[in-house]
C-alpha cells in the first residue's frame, strides 16, 4: 500500500512544481512521487490560492529569461563557431 501524503505535502509539491523552474518529472522524481500523482495534485489545486499570483507571475517571468538565455547561449556558440570557421580560412 502507497504512502499516504497530507494535504500540506500536496500543497507545497504542487507550489514547487509551479513555481520552481524544474520541470514536473524533476519535482516529481525529486519528491518521490509519481508523474501522475504530482498531475493529479496540481489540477486539484488548479483553483486555489495554494500558488498566489505574484508566485505564478514570478515564475512565468523565470522561465521567460531561463528560455531566452538558451537561445543567448546557442547564439553565441554559433557564433564562436563561425569566428573560428574563418578564422581558419586565412592564409
Amino acid at each position: 500500500m502507497g504512502l499516504k501524503r497530507t494535504d500540506e505535502f500536496r500543497a507545497d509539491a504542487v507550489r514547487i512544481a509551479l513555481t520552481s523552474g524544474l520541470t514536473r518529472k524533476q519535482v516529481a522524481s525529486d519528491l518521490g512521487v509519481g508523474l501522475s500523482a504530482l498531475n493529479k495534485w496540481i489540477l486539484a489545486h488548479r483553483d486555489t490560492d495554494v500558488v498566489s499570483d505574484m508566485d505564478l507571475d514570478l515564475a512565468r517571468e523565470n522561465e521567460r529569461l531561463r528560455r531566452e538565455n538558451r537561445i543567448l547561449k546557442e547564439e553565441r556558440e554559433a557564433l564562436k563557431k563561425a569566428t573560428q570557421f574563418f578564422a581558419s580560412l586565412k592564409p
